[in-house]
């Protein structure tokens, strides 16, 4: 996945779990620019786990209320409901609470102290934060993925994006929801829906067809029309909005997030040959960050053409 989810149990953060403190910012540091960077992290029993962090009845690590903190304002803690009977009160009933909420929406993995990792030893989602390098679901992390050409992969893909991210960019610059190439978009953009929080939702795309001698300039008013027809019922039904930008020119195709930015060579466009395959990247957070500011009206890296919502 190009965005992973992980449970990570209070011990992680607590010094006395190793023989220093030195020996506890190092283990921190090697999952610090993941968790930031490629990943969500599970906010167990509701949110209780992260207030955990906020007093001194343990002593935590610095760099793991820094951490904590960081996840926080990014966006990246994601309450997940209690399932256990009862509110955990040692790190090994907090790995049983993870394991318990991976049963009902698996996590890509749980990472515990040495000691309690010895608890789980044969449970192959659980593994220590000092061996990491031997858990195959980080070992294998990859900054690229390569998916079937059809909805049922893209919605896999997206799925974290599309329930908790905050904004989401879909930028192709030939997307047109009449047309049969694009006629699973509707599907992949309403599955962002039917959230207690809507996430800010923006579609750009381009205002000519086809290229080169056959580019032709669109009727705008018909355009607009075309995604009303298409997508207004949809979204509201879900309790969506979205803002449609039209441009004069661009090429690329990506999925810009607050969580994690996709290149995405094919755009949403899910018609070829059954075993037709594309590749997603995962894009730097500098790189997902000068995209959307160059699809910034305020910018001026392009020329808008039409600007309008839907699903209202």
């Amino acid at each position: 996945m190009l965005l992973a989810e992980y449970a990570i149990t209070p011990d992680v953060f607590d010094i006395t779990s190793y023989a220093s403190e030195d020996l506890c910012a190092a283990r921190l540091e090697t999952i610090r620019e993941s968790i930031l960077n490629e990943s969500i992290v599970r906010d167990l029993r509701d949110g209780a786990w992260s207030v955990l962090f906020k007093d001194n009845h343990r002593p935590w690590h610095r760099r793991a209320r820094e951490l904590v903190r960081k996840l926080a304002t990014q966006n990246r803690l994601v309450p997940f409901s209690a399932q256990l009977q009862a509110d955990p009160a040692t790190d090994i009933q907090w790995c049983d609470e993870a394991i318990a909420s991976h049963g009902v929406d698996p996590v890509s993995g749980i990472i515990v102290s040495a000691e309690i990792a010895h608890g789980f030893a044969g449970n192959p989602v659980v593994t220590s934060i000092d061996r990491l390098g031997g858990a195959p679901w980080w070992s294998g992390r990859s900054p690229s993925m390569r998916l079937t050409r059809c909805l049922v992969d893209y919605q896999h893909a997206l799925s974290l994006v599309l329930r908790h991210a905050n904004s989401i960019m879909f930028i192709d610059p030939h997307l047109d929801p009449s047309q049969g190439r694009y006629q699973d978009f509707v599907t992949l953009i309403t599955g962002a829906g039917n959230r207690q929080a809507s996430p800010l939702i923006e579609i750009h795309r381009v205002c000519y067809r086809g290229s080169g001698k056959n580019r032709q300039i669109l009727d705008l008013n018909a355009l607009e029309g075309t995604f009303h027809a298409a997508l207004d019922g949809p979204l509201r039904q879900v309790g969506l909005t979205a803002e449609v930008f039209i441009w004069d020119d661009f090429h690329d195709r990506y999925v810009i997030s607050d969580l994690v930015g996709i290149s995405l060579p094919n755009g949403f466009d899910t018609t070829g040959a059954a075993n037709a395959r594309t590749t997603w990247t995962r894009m730097g957070r500098n790189d997902r960050d000068d995209v959307q500011r160059e699809f910034d009206p305020a910018s001026g890296a392009h020329a808008l053409r039409r600007r309008f919502r839907m699903g209202i």
